[in-house]
């Protein structure tokens, strides 16, 4: 299968810039054209407005979603809502949202995860209002789930909820109509969440995980341990994509590689094209097109060697 066979797609892209500084760019925006292979940078998140105590960790902005015509992105502590011209019509907070990683939507509503308080939030599209919280946590390998508001009884900042404490690093959710999945660096798995806030742990997964999603007739995640995308199904059928890796002497700020805070390789950001092609993101900031059936990489984009630069949220733009 070749780029020639099939329709290349366009996608949305979020950046991060992991240990930034004030004055750096934050990372951004971006619109990356599969056929053109042209990427467009159409939000620079720089702004001396970022309160870096507070919003601690990554920067930039993370998950996206799409609602009547708008543009969801999360950043930190905060949902933004764009036009299609990318100009910020409106934003929202909870006190409960706190280093949010990816959003999802389903229906009308919008799931976020609070990492920094290991709970999944939800968003009403239509009334545009926080309106239900599920704090999650592991007992000896039990999964159980606590109800909140995430706005409190009397309204914005209430202190019903949960500390913030980050034991289980929540960094995904997915809905459909069996329910929610969740999933994170150490739930050892996908999460679901079903009737009566029911949680139960559905499949074991590897620690350090990152996207991980029900797809097909198995589980699609980047296992950002191993420096490779993953799909297993249920009959044993097994795909493997390595990220991709670049030369070291082509890539910038290496003297943060063997941090904490930067490295070429980590894989973030995963996308379902369609049933067969999936989009995945990296470090430095690229962002690669698999084939599933074939098992092969496609196509990748690459628009910045620098190692902090990272790939956050990645979704088909539907514009």
């Amino acid at each position: 299968m070749s780029e020639n066979s099939i329709e290349m797609p366009t996608l949305i892209a979020t950046s991060v810039v992991r240990g930034a500084v004030q004055g750096d760019s934050h990372g951004g925006i971006f619109l990356v054209n599969f056929a053109s292979r042209e990427v467009t940078q159409v939000v620079d998140w720089n702004t001396s407005e970022i309160d870096f105590q507070g919003r601690g960790w990554d920067r930039g902005l993370r998950g996206i979603a799409f609602f009547a015509g708008e543009i969801y992105i999360a950043a930190s502590d905060e949902l933004f809502v764009y036009d299609r011209n990318f100009r910020i019509q409106r934003s929202f907070r909870s006190t409960y949202l706190k280093h949010c990683h990816e959003i999802f939507q389903f229906n009308n509503h919008l799931y976020l995860t609070s990492t920094g308080h290991d709970s999944i939030l939800a968003f009403d599209l239509e009334k545009q209002v926080f309106f239900w919280a599920l704090h999650l946590a592991l007992h000896q390998d039990e999964a159980t789930g606590t109800v909140y508001d995430p706005l409190g009884i009397n309204g914005p900042g209430g202190a019903n909820g949960p500390r913030a404490q980050n034991l289980l690093h929540l960094n995904n959710v997915f809905a459909d109509a069996r329910g929610i999945f969740v999933s994170g660096l150490r739930t050892e798995g996908i999460l679901h969440i079903g009737n009566g806030n029911v949680v139960r742990k559905i499949v074991d997964m590897p620690a350090g995980m990152h996207n991980a999603r029900p797809f097909r007739n198995g589980v699609l995640f980047n296992d950002t341990a191993s420096n490779v995308v993953r799909f297993a199904g249920k009959d044993g059928t097994q795909h493997t994509f390595p990220v991709p890796m670049y030369d070291a002497a082509d890539l910038e700020h290496m003297e943060l590689a063997d941090s904490h805070l930067a490295r070429q390789g980590f894989g973030r950001g995963l996308c379902v094209v369609n049933d067969r092609l999936i989009a995945a993101g990296s470090s430095p900031s690229t962002v690669t097109l698999y084939d599933l059936d074939s098992g092969q990489e496609i196509s990748r984009v690459n628009f910045s060697m620098d190692v902090r630069n990272a790939i956050h949220g990645l979704e088909v733009w539907p514009y």
